[in-house]
């Protein structure tokens, strides 16, 4: 267990001290497999606010920082609430964050950020979650209050009635009658969201899941105002890939040259050199960490590049290279 000097000196991935000591007021099991941690400020300080679709990163044990969507009505303001799914094909922080932690343990933590934030005034909004995505959706959906003057309607996505986070609440009222449950093992199949997105209206899309989920709601909302349709990945580094390789990133600027192994991200890489590339979602959908290409061919798996950006730019927490090199404008 971390003591609180060393969360002081504690660093994450892009070099920024974590200002934040959080204690685990509450560990609870909420379907199968899936946890919701209750966090409190360790000391006299308030929590920073923060807003819907918001996320903390954390440090679990394994040492790995880890982000987490806040799941609790940013009005809330005396805890954080996460709600971690333990993947035994992850990077091991899920793992650790419900194996080696107890309620009294204290977090080090990073203030929230927004990379999948709710607009104002959203006229209408269609809520699309798959899986554990639900938790930046829940947070959207409580801020709205349970008398909302705002219409909206959530498509809740899992596999099984077990491994559904938060089915209760979302089944009862007052959030019942605007939640379409799908279990696609119970149905045999997969939920078909061409009708509801088929004719483009005023208000807006979220969605967040895996990245299949993600490619379809894309596809299906084409015809869409890019502006009014909105994606967060819960993958930190995006998908991979049996084949992926190692490859070599030159920084045109300072002529250095890293290398990318499988399993590390660029920015990652980038980050660990001591090289500041500004980023928030880690998962190839916001486009904060959209950096420019001189040379190479890249491998992209992001959600936000259009075709004719893909020979020059790349988004460099998800994609990686087809080519031996990258070199990139850094």
């Amino acid at each position: 267990m971390l003591e609180l000097d060393e969360i002081a000196g504690a660093r994450s991935g892009s070099g920024v001290a974590a200002p934040l000591a959080l204690r685990i007021a509450k560990k609870d099991q909420i379907a199968s497999g899936i946890y919701a941690f209750e966090l409190v400020a360790e000391g006299a300080e308030p929590l920073p606010a923060f807003t819907p679709g918001a996320h903390i990163r954390v440090l679990a044990p394994s040492g790995e920082w880890r982000k987490y969507s806040l799941c609790n009505a940013p009005a809330d303001a005396g805890h954080y609430v996460i709600t971690v799914k333990r993947d035994e094909q992850g990077r091991g922080g899920s793992v650790s964050l419900v194996d080696q932690t107890v309620a009294g343990q204290i977090l080090p933590a990073q203030a929230p950020d927004n990379a999948f934030a709710l607009v104002e005034d959203p006229g209408s909004l269609i809520l699309i979650a798959g899986g554990i995505g639900i938790t930046p959706i829940l947070s959207m959906i409580r801020s709205l209050g349970e008398d909302s003057a705002i219409p909206w309607s959530l498509y809740y996505l899992t596999c099984d009635e077990q491994g559904t986070a938060y089915r209760d609440l979302l089944s009862a009222p007052p959030y019942g009658p605007h939640v379409t449950l799908h279990h696609s093992l119970a149905n045999h199949d997969r939920y078909d969201l061409w009708p509801v997105l088929e004719k483009p209206n005023k208000g807006h899309v979220y969605c967040c899941g895996p990245r299949s989920l993600m490619k379809d709601v894309r596809d299906m909302s084409g015809h869409w105002s890019s502006s009014r349709v909105h994606f967060e990945s819960f993958i930190e580094g995006g998908e991979r890939k049996p084949d992926d390789t190692a490859f070599t990133v030159a920084l045109a600027r300072s002529g250095r040259s890293l290398e990318v192994p499988v399993g590390k991200t660029i920015l990652e890489v980038l980050h660990a050199a001591g090289v500041p590339v500004p980023c928030s979602c880690e998962s190839g959908t916001c486009g904060t960490c959209r950096t420019h290409m001189l040379e190479g061919v890249a491998d992209h798996r992001d959600m936000v590049l259009m075709p004719e950006e893909k020979d020059d730019q790349i988004m460099v927490c998800v994609s990686r290279a087809r080519s031996d090199k990258l070199v990139l404008d850094l």
